[in-house]
């Protein structure tokens, strides 16, 4: 639930969620990149704004993407190289369409039992924010 509320989102002042230690490793080899996102109509039919964001882009095993698809559009804090920054996992958010999750290729291995099998790669993209903490007086 987002709440407006004296100029800030209630769910940014209150609700300080961290990405899950667990999947920190999916971040390991990211890489930082810029989406120039073009400019939308307006509801009086003018044109909008170009805007530019920065995001992440990884590649990912499908296993994985599958654990992590319940995180997406919400904003998580980072820890570690990425400290002071936040991120949000983009799935299905139309205005970031060219970056929804892309086939990411897939590698065939053999077991240590000599079994082969193929694991399928997931390209996605998280946007990438500066995280301000509010002073109180």
């Amino acid at each position: 639930m987002i709440v407006l509320w004296g100029g800030k989102l209630w769910e940014e002042r209150y609700v300080r969620r961290m990405w899950p230690d667990e999947f920190a490793f999916l971040l390991d080899g990211a890489e930082e990149v810029d989406l120039h996102v073009p400019p939308a109509a307006s509801d009086d039919g003018s044109p909008g704004k170009a805007t530019s964001r920065k995001a992440l882009k990884v590649r990912i095993s499908q296993e994985d993407f599958e654990k992590i698809w319940s995180l997406a559009e919400a904003r998580y804090r980072l820890n570690g190289s990425f400290s002071g920054k936040a991120i949000t996992l983009i799935t299905n958010n139309p205005h970031y369409q060219k970056w929804h999750p892309s086939d990411g290729g897939s590698v065939e291995s053999v077991s240590d039992s000599g079994q082969k099998y193929t694991t399928r790669y997931v390209i996605v993209h998280f946007l990438l924010d500066d995280v301000s903490e509010p002073v109180e007086a």
